[in-house]
């Protein structure tokens, strides 16, 4: 065999390494302070996986309107729906895109991350039903690390089996995550005539009750369960993920009073 094969080889099996190789850690994260949390302004993606009922689109539109309440403006939304995407002014929620949004955050000084998406689950990862494709729990970490760095980041997943996201590789220091599910557990509610899944109304409820998101957790876990008795469901146990880094970080969105835990 040549030298020259024999370079052309080796050259194509690092190339092979390097484009596995993983994400360098982000910097070290320090706690942040109540004071410096509560005055972040969030740079967001939205993402409504699923465009068959109009409930995860529903959802997406009512998180930006509390964020822009907050004074959040750079909001990225993306949508399964046709209509919405074509009217909305929402980019297509293909795997590329929302890896792209995501990436593209760059969070500046006193800004942070907020990630909110809403779909059929999948054990793998939440459904994008436009291409079929799964977003990962491993794809959403490395988009996250490019576009948010140790920034303070909250990130939502909404659907079935979603508990996966709370976890290695995404329960890093200076992120919230939270979840509709266990790994191994369904969510409820995306039916015809419901205005958002029962994950969803109940996290609006939490987004709405003021105070930090751990308390919006424990709200949020109490309104599902409540949700789920009626019906003789099995527990979704939505899960979290709570960073050091980001213990007291505050809700981004003024209390309202017009969504209830039973609201339909």
């Amino acid at each position: 065999m040549s030298s020259p094969f024999l370079g052309w080889v080796l050259s194509i099996l690092l190339l092979l390494v390097a484009c596995e190789a993983p994400l360098p850690e982000p910097p070290a994260v320090q706690p942040h302070g109540t004071a410096a949390l509560t005055a972040t302004r969030d740079k967001a993606v939205l993402i409504a996986g699923t465009g068959s009922l109009p409930v995860w689109d529903n959802a997406v539109e009512a998180v930006a309107a509390r964020l822009r309440e907050r004074g959040s403006v750079d909001i990225q939304r993306l949508s399964a729906a046709h209509a919405v995407v074509v009217h909305g002014g929402a980019r297509a929620a293909t795997l590329n895109n929302v890896l792209d949004a995501i990436g593209s955050m760059k969070p500046g000084p006193g800004e942070g991350c907020f990630v909110f998406a809403t779909s059929n689950g999948h054990p793998g990862g939440l459904t994008l039903s436009m291409t079929g494709e799964v977003l990962s729990p491993f794809d959403l970490d490395r988009a996250l690390v490019r576009g948010c760095g140790g920034a303070p980041t909250v990130i939502v997943i909404s659907g079935c089996y979603t508990g996966v996201y709370a976890r290695s590789p995404m329960n890093r220091a200076n992120r919230v995550v939270l979840t509709a599910s266990r790994p191994d557990r369904t969510s409820f509610g995306c039916s015809p005539g419901r205005t958002y899944t029962a994950y969803d109304t109940c996290l609006l409820y939490g987004l709405d009750a003021g105070g930090t998101w751990s308390q919006a957790y424990v709200a949020i876990q109490h309104c599902v369960i409540a949700g789920e008795l009626p019906f003789g469901l099995a527990a979704s146990e939505p899960q979290a993920w709570l960073g050091p880094a980001v213990a007291d970080m505050p809700l981004p969105v003024a209390t309202r009073d017009d969504i209830r835990p039973d609201a339909r």
